[in-house]
């Protein structure tokens, strides 16, 4: 005869933990810019972050330095400039950004993180985290091409960046500008 249950137990629980969406992360220092510490702290930042998003999928990042990201650049966008973060959002193009499995390419400068971490007096990790977050978003529908979209924009970068213990790092670069 099988053992009953005491009646002071409750019932076994049936219900099954649900498991955090998982976004895996490969970073490459193309340009040898960051310490292996340094780099160990931005791929510990940028999980943090990208574990506070509801979506799976995979983000691949490329540090590279002026000279790569200005060939990169002319060569995606026709412009012989540098620029911060190119996006390849590589998913299919899903309306619902809450579910989106991401699979994106991300190309981050670190010459020009380093001039503006130096201008706002951050450290250079959390100025190319918040190039990455920014690409990231940009693949889940956010936009900056207009005042009001940048504004959310950035207030969300700034929240994700806040919620991961990190702080706000683009509207602390605002509140900088102004005192200057």
């Amino acid at each position: 005869m099988p053992p009953q249950e005491a009646e002071d137990q409750p019932p076994p629980s049936h219900r099954s933990r649900a498991q955090a969406a998982t976004i895996e992360l490969h970073v490459e220092n193309a340009c040898a810019a960051l310490s292996p510490i340094s780099l160990q702290q931005l791929i510990t930042d940028t999980r943090r972050v990208l574990a506070l998003l509801p979506n799976t999928g995979s983000v691949r990042v490329r540090i590279v330095d002026d000279a790569e990201m200005i060939e990169a650049h002319k060569r995606y966008c026709d412009l012989d400039t540098t620029t911060d973060v190119l996006t390849f959002d590589l998913a299919s193009h899903d309306t619902d950004f809450q579910s989106k499995a991401l699979d994106t390419d991300l190309i981050v400068c670190a010459d020009e993180a380093n001039r503006q971490a130096l201008r706002r007096d951050h450290p250079i990790t959390h100025e190319l985290l918040l190039y990455i977050i920014h690409g990231v978003l940009h693949c889940l529908g956010h936009d900056d091409h207009d005042d009001d979209a940048f504004a959310r924009m950035h207030a969300r970068e700034d929240q994700l960046l806040t919620a991961a213990g990190i702080g706000p790092v683009f509207s602390a670069d605002l509140k900088e500008e102004r005192r200057s």
